[in-house]
């Protein structure tokens, strides 16, 4: 992707749209409880908030951020935890406050970004193009959970093509985080849009194959629902195999969430 400012400007509308939905929550609806265990709605939007202060960070102070990387590192199974619960913590108003803050200034970052410079991340190193994929998906995977807990439909938009795009190209990591070794073919993904549109990812002749909706496509790989419930299918053992351990976001891949139905 050479050109950043596509993906720049569908991260600024997704996080818009997001406002939009968490913007006139009462105090009580930001203490709801999110299909994430232990976050509430204020969890969710602190979170968001905390990721764009480390993106900010490792954009502008590589050596500082790698050093937070470390201490992320030497405690992986809290680190996102105490992050979400520090904003979480605050008044409503004063976490929106924060959160609209940072997201502008990483804004304005990606904006005047070389776009062949590498930043450092927790996973690998990401171009100003790739980290605001990243920013993107989970704006829309965590807007996901609010939405899901308000009840409230978000259309889908063309904006998922970016979540499509990173969960394929996250297979290996996926499979890898697993503790399992990543097939050594490519796969062949067709994913149709919003739009109608067909997105297309690998060779056309791949044995291997994943097809469906781009919105169930997206569920999956950001664990927002459980396989049962979607309308995405394999062709080929391997393919089949990722669709159980796909994942789009760097970390541990957490316990997902239960089919609906099972009373989990």
């Amino acid at each position: 992707m050479s050109d950043p400012m596509p993906v720049i400007d569908d991260l600024r509308e997704e996080s818009e749209e997001l406002d939009c939905l968490v913007g006139e929550l009462s105090e009580e609806q930001w203490a709801l409880a999110t299909p994430a265990v232990g976050w509430t709605v204020a969890h969710q939007i602190a979170h968001l908030a905390w990721t764009d202060r480390s993106a900010l960070l490792a954009m502008t102070d590589p050596d500082a951020f790698r050093g937070e990387m470390e201490k992320a590192l030497a405690a992986m199974d809290v680190f996102v935890d105490d992050g979400a619960q520090e904003g979480a913590a605050k008044p409503p108003a004063e976490l929106l406050a924060d959160w609209r803050a940072g997201r502008e200034a990483l804004d304005r970052t990606l904006c005047a970004a070389d776009t062949g410079t590498r930043f450092p991340w927790y996973g690998p190193p990401m171009s100003a193009a790739s980290m605001a994929t990243g920013r993107l998906m989970e704006t829309w995977a965590h807007g996901q959970d609010i939405a899901d807990t308000l009840g409230v439909v978000r259309p889908p938009t063309d904006r998922l093509r970016h979540v499509v795009r990173i969960g394929v190209r996250a297979r290996d990591y996926a499979f890898m985080v697993h503790g399992l070794t990543a097939p050594a073919d490519a796969f062949r993904v067709e994913v149709i849009a919003p739009s109608g549109d067909l997105w297309a990812y690998g060779p056309e002749d791949a044995a291997q194959r994943v097809t469906g909706p781009a919105l169930d496509f997206c569920l999956l790989v950001t664990r927002r629902a459980h396989r049962a419930d979607l309308a995405v299918r394999a062709e080929g053992p391997d393919a089949d195999r990722w669709l159980d351990i796909a994942q789009a976001f760097a970390g541990p891949p957490g316990t997902g969430r239960p089919p609906k139905g099972s009373g989990a």
